[in-house]
């Protein structure tokens, strides 16, 4: 089976040149070039700007997902192919946010489009109840992935976590649960705890009850110690349910881990005798047809997914895994069992199950993981050269189709509370420069994930990539090394 991942990126290296990074204040882009591009959004995109106003009066922050956030305002899509997105102007940018991930084939691939067109003109998109292609798409992902023996579709990779936990505490009689600090696993009361940055608690909880993380903890990225004494302090409190990793990193490998780590985090779920779920909402089908448990070779209780589950289509998420396990959640009531209470009225609609079988179909016939992965690698390698010929102090780096640029570490702040104020005006200050390249980037017709994560795909030819770079270089060209630190 083929993977994305050509070459592993050494994480210690990584970590080396991002605290190298943070060091220093964040490389702003020069106030004319910025200047430049912001103009250019205003002439080119009005059609966007007027909509956005719009729907301010409707919805909250003008936008329905956080993806669309972006400044000085979200792009308004009319039209998506292949390796390109079109907005309500005309304007046509190289998407590299590949709708947060799941497009591995590109956006509105004809081979899952066309069988899914004569599928809604059969039976439309959702009739509450059993439909074939429920069975295909269990039946693909168990022939990719063995760990994954039954599969219960779900509406989202928030709802497949909610699960996966659930279904955690119920086999194993046990409450605590471990994530890894920084990573997301979803917005459920219980997970909405050190996101993005580590050791960040309850900063992102707001409108949620203290108690509803009682019984969450997490562990430092990267380090088996952390997570080792972790699980041995809950041992003493009754013991852990579950440990949850992403397993290329936080944040989609954002904060990455050492190749050895999955290993290390399944032997201790063991010694422990708690169970190990993966999340693959991002890595399930774009690392390759055998996800990250596959390249890793390390085989998690529970596997949750998102995203390309349902081939970039709505309803996109789920959860499998051992059999026992699975079998916790089944549909239907049975005297004298419990059963973990999953529900969903449109999960593994018709729609949905179909477009994921025929995407990973596509994705399996066409071997479009490593595609993508090749140009992740063909894109990383341009950035870095861009990086080291400018002599900036920005970091490129890689996991296959999964791809970072690091460019002022926004996520990489560490949380004081005794010095909280400046701690505060630092993450304000880092995280406006990082808004301000990726409105740069949008401006030469790129579209990243908050200009600092980049997804690959099927679609992106040489040519695409080597456009993109001449794109990255005319930004990159501008940030001012002589003035660091200077945002308006």
């Amino acid at each position: 089976m083929s993977y994305a991942i050509s070459e592993y990126p050494d994480a210690g290296k990584i970590y080396g040149q991002i605290d190298a990074l943070m060091r220093q204040p964040p490389v702003t882009l020069k106030r004319d070039a910025m200047k430049g591009w912001l103009d250019r959004l205003d002439r080119q995109c009005p059609k966007s700007r007027a909509v956005v106003e719009e729907a301010k009066q409707f919805i909250p922050g003008g936008v329905q997902h956080n993806l669309s956030f972006n400044y000085p305002f979200p792009l308004v899509m009319d039209r998506a192919e292949g390796a390109h997105l079109y907005d309500l102007d005309g304007n046509q940018y190289i998407d590299f946010l590949q709708a947060g991930g799941p497009t591995v084939l590109g956006s509105n691939p004809p081979a899952v489009l066309e069988p899914v067109m004569e599928l809604l003109r059969k039976c439309g998109p959702v009739t509450g109840l059993f439909h074939e292609f429920e069975l295909k798409i269990a039946r693909e992902i168990n022939h990719h992935m063995p760990a994954v023996e039954m599969f219960r579709m779900l509406g989202s990779g928030t709802e497949a976590v909610m699960a996966a936990v659930r279904v955690a505490r119920l086999a194993t009689g046990k409450k605590r649960v471990i994530k890894i600090g920084g990573a997301y696993h979803g917005w459920s009361d219980q997970m909405v705890y050190s996101l993005k940055i580590p050791k960040s608690g309850r900063f992102e909880a707001h409108g949620i009850p203290r108690s509803c993380v009682k019984y969450t903890h997490e562990a430092a990225p990267n380090d088996l110690d952390s997570l080792e004494r972790m699980l041995f302090w809950n041992r003493l409190r009754g013991g852990t349910a579950a440990v949850l990793v992403e397993p290329v990193g936080p944040e989609s490998g954002t904060r990455p881990v050492d190749k050895e780590y999955n290993a290390g985090v399944r032997r201790l779920c063991d010694k422990y005798r708690a169970l190990l779920v993966f999340d693959e909402v991002v890595t399930g089908f774009r690392v390759g047809l055998g996800g990250a448990q596959g390249y890793f070779n390390v085989r998690p209780d529970l596997t949750v997914f998102g995203k390309v589950v349902a081939g970039g289509y709505p309803a996109a998420g789920g959860v499998g895994g051992r059999r026992d396990l699975i079998l916790r959640m089944a549909a239907g009531l049975e005297s004298g069992k419990k059963r973990a209470y999953v529900g969903g009225t449109l999960a593994a609609n018709p729609l949905s199950a179909a477009a994921g079988y025929f995407a990973i179909q596509e994705i399996a016939r066409t071997d479009a993981c490593r595609t993508a992965g090749r140009a992740g690698d063909r894109l990383t390698k341009g950035l870095q050269k861009i990086i080291q010929d400018r002599g900036l102090p920005f970091v490129a780096y890689n996991q296959g189709s999964i791809c970072h640029l690091e460019t002022v570490a926004a996520m990489f702040i560490e949380l004081n509370y005794l010095r909280i104020l400046s701690v505060l005006k630092e993450i304000k200050a880092r995280k406006h420069a990082m808004e301000e390249y990726g409105a740069a980037y949008a401006a030469e017709g790129l579209v990243t994930l908050a200009g600092s994560r980049l997804y690959t795909s099927a679609a992106d030819t040489d040519e695409v990539i080597d456009d993109a770079l001449a794109r990255f270089g005319r930004v990159l060209a501008q940030a001012d090394v002589s003035a660091k630190g200077a945002t308006t």
